[in-house]
């Protein structure tokens, strides 16, 4: 494993002998936009592991993409290689169906210290809840980025994300209803205190969140990527592509539904991911939204 191959990888060609908030974002904004956020591994027969060697092959000499465990473990080795004070947090998703946060902590975070302040570096989410920037670890305070507003709030040493969204155009308006699109536009992303976690504390969900029927990753064939502008998400047959700020307050997010011979040229041309075996892409009902 070396960072050159890793900055191959993601296309970055900036300092890396400065530890400061630039550099970080611009590290940072480099492998969201060439490293997808991707379940595709459980839908076409591998398994995931959480090795930090096997994530480096999967994803720099594999180019493939990953969910959280792998895109935010593998940030978080590029960073402390490079003299960064970074460690690693542990996250409850929210489930807005349920209304309530999950029980089982399956979201991996990055923290990282930077002349004193706190910022969280999250790389593995996807679609619009995907930040574009470290966010600024501080309870209250929007902060504004691409993809809209994002905010930490604390109580009782629990942290808590929520994002607010613009208003939506949906050209094809078979897709206006769409289970798709989120409704409200305040959303909880999710919760996590700032205790610091391992890898290892990760590894039983790791292997329920691609084998239980209840998992959402089991439901759904998910492969996510950010572009410039916006991004774009293949939801089992389901590609969108939005665009943010398409006009004032307001996002572009356009729907096509592909057929079964149209998937794997789309994830070559779209995402950049030719996978070593058939993928079997599936979207059954659940709380997904883009």
């Amino acid at each position: 494993m070396n960072l050159e191959e890793y900055f191959a990888r993601t296309g970055y060609k900036g300092s890396l002998e400065k530890q400061d908030l630039e550099t970080l974002t611009d590290i940072f904004q480099h492998h969201i936009r060439a490293v997808p956020f991707e379940n595709l591994s459980i839908h076409c027969g591998e398994k995931i592991t959480l090795e930090l060697e096997h994530v480096y092959n999967k994803i720099v000499q594999r180019k493939r993409g990953g969910w959280c465990m792998e895109n935010n473990q593998l940030l978080g080795w590029v960073l402390k290689c490079l003299g960064y004070d970074a460690s690693f947090l542990g996250a409850y998703v929210f489930n807005p169906h349920q209304n309530t946060y999950a029980t089982i902590m399956t979201h991996l975070l990055v923290k990282v210290v930077i002349d004193g302040k706190a910022y969280i570096v999250d790389g593995g989410f996807g679609v619009s809840y995907q930040m574009w920037q470290p966010m600024e670890l501080v309870s209250g305070k929007d902060q504004p980025q691409a993809p809209g507003i994002f905010r930490f709030t604390e109580k009782n040493a629990i942290w808590y994300l929520e994002k607010m969204r613009r208003k939506q155009y949906i050209p094809n308006q078979n897709f206006s209803n769409s289970d798709l699109l989120e409704k409200k536009e305040c959303r909880k992303v999710y919760m996590f205190s700032l205790e610091p976690r391992t890898v290892e504390d990760f590894c039983f969900q790791c292997t329920y969140l691609q084998t239980s029927p209840d998992s959402l990753f089991t439901k759904k064939s998910i492969c996510t990527l950010q572009t410039t502008d916006g991004f774009r998400a293949l939801i089992g047959w389901t590609l969108t592509e939005t665009t943010y700020n398409y006009k004032e307050n307001m996002d572009l997010v356009e729907f096509v539904t592909l057929e079964d011979d149209e998937v794997e040229k789309t994830l070559k041309e779209k995402f950049n991911i030719t996978l070593d075996r058939k993928l079997v892409p599936i979207n059954i009902k659940g709380f997904y939204t883009i």
